[in-house]
């Protein structure tokens, strides 16, 4: 397999009706939802074609669910040198799902749970809707980038925080926390009896020279209140097939989980569960040339921006195909992202979604060919210069 399959013209990635390429006009390239602009594996894709040939759309087989934790465990194994029982994991329609579940298990209303600002939208809608109290450590920033506030932390926390929800790799400023960060978090969340629910659901795209650290395999204490909560969906872009895992460090954790009537949530598609596993156990080639694809767009985005747009501040991300920019200095009239789409024509999450104090940021997915993320920072360096 080369990695032709990911050069894709503009023209072809309009046709695409999903959300993405879908919610703005023609004239817009849509740079915000994190869907990737490249085909499916073609493991995945067979595995699509052969349920398709066969019309076997009905109940999944008994032991469907098994072998897709299975895979996931092998891949864990395989890929992050994490150990994991597949008899600890459930299968459910997608992260967000065990999210809303895990915080409707442990935590009552009123509660308070720890989010790290700026974070992915759904954190702060699954505590809002679930009637909990947002404890929000933001994130430190500096030269270096960006990291967590212990000290901060620490004082937000009191009787009432029941749980801290993680993100890592963190979505939207693409750090992939140390085991240094990681060991002090969970020290914090074992002195405060704090259930943690860790979104890893970026785990496959950190960039070389780094690993991703599961947060349960620090060690079996805190393993025993954190559960992992993982999908294919972002590393392979199949987030429309609905299907993903909860991990739980110990038993008596997925027996108290399990309470809860998960028939609320519902179950992953048999399309998705096809496709998960067929991801995790032949997708690894295929991941291979994206990571690469995507480790060259990172570092186009960053010379580019160095050459033509330095008032953006930047930080290499060292996960996801996710960049978070600082416009404060181009001290626009307007929020960056209504800025951005009106004059350039480039689709962009505003950063007011991932926290109020992020207004002046915007969040560009590069997921794209080459060619056409050119398209979009010239676009953007255009508009800002005119």
């Amino acid at each position: 397999m080369d990695a032709s399959f990911l050069d894709i013209p503009l023209d072809r990635l309009r046709d695409k009706r999903g959300m993405k390429w879908s919610r703005y006009g023609d004239d817009v390239i849509g740079a915000w939802v994190a869907d990737m602009d490249f085909p499916v594996a073609p493991a995945i894709q067979d595995a699509i074609d052969d349920i398709q040939a066969g019309n076997e759309f009905g109940y999944p087989a008994d032991d469907a669910g098994a072998t897709v934790r299975e895979a996931f465990a092998d891949w864990m194994k395989r890929e992050h040198r994490w150990r994991i029982d597949p008899d600890d994991t459930l299968l459910l329609g997608d992260v967000l799902q065990a999210m809303h579940a895990a915080i409707l298990r442990f935590s009552e209303p009123g509660d308070g749970l720890v989010v790290q600002t700026p974070i992915y939208p759904p954190f702060l809608g699954a505590v809002k809707a679930n009637n909990r109290r947002l404890d929000e450590n933001p994130l430190l920033r500096d030269t270096n980038g960006y990291g967590i506030d212990f000290d901060r932390l620490r004082a937000v926390i009191d009787k009432r925080t029941k749980m801290l929800l993680l993100c890592n790799p963190h979505n939207p400023t693409g750090r992939a926390f140390s085991r240094k960060e990681l060991k002090k978090l969970a020290e914090i969340a074992l002195e405060h009896d704090l259930i943690v629910v860790s979104d890893e659901i970026h785990m496959d795209l950190v960039y070389p020279d780094l690993k991703h650290i599961p947060f349960a395999s620090l060690g079996p204490e805190i393993a025993a209140r954190t559960i992992t909560l993982s999908s294919a969906s972002k590393s392979f872009n199949i987030a429309g097939l609905r299907c993903a895992v909860a991990h739980f460090g110990a038993p008596e954790l997925r027996r108290a989980f399990s309470k809860i009537n998960l028939r609320l949530f519902g179950t992953p598609s048999i399309v998705g569960m096809v496709a998960t596993q067929a991801a995790w156990r032949d997708g690894k080639q295929w991941l291979s040339l994206v990571r690469e694809q995507l480790d060259e767009n990172r570092q186009r985005v960053e010379i580019f921006l160095s050459a033509n747009l330095p008032e953006i501040g930047f930080h290499m991300p060292e996960a996801t195909y996710l960049a978070w920019l600082d416009c404060t200095a181009l001290e626009l009239d307007e929020r960056p992202q209504e800025f951005f789409l009106k004059q350039a024509k480039v689709g962009l999450n505003p950063g007011s979604d991932f926290s109020p104090a992020s207004d002046k940021f915007v969040r560009l997915n590069f997921a794209t060919p080459p060619a056409v993320l050119n398209e979009i920072l010239n676009r953007m360096s255009y508009a800002v210069k005119r």
